[in-house]
């Protein structure tokens, strides 16, 4: 398993837990299946550039700001 992909779920997982979101919550926000933001916290799967952007703006952050591990 990657580092990388390792540390950008960490990081969305604390980010996510700071901004007081569910996974369900970011989900709803970010337009995405709240069943997907579990298994990228677990590290099942790896976002697209598309789902970067909407996690992002989701968690009111740029996407530089995010992919920033």
């Amino acid at each position: 398993m990657s580092d990388l992909l390792r540390q950008f779920s960490h990081k969305i997982k604390r980010i996510r837990s700071q901004r007081g979101l569910t996974q369900e919550g970011l989900a709803l926000v970010c337009n995405l299946d709240r069943t997907y933001i579990g298994r990228l916290e677990r590290m099942e799967r790896s976002p697209s550039l598309g789902t970067l952007k909407k996690l992002a703006d989701g968690l009111g952050m740029s996407l530089s700001e995010l992919l920033d591990v």
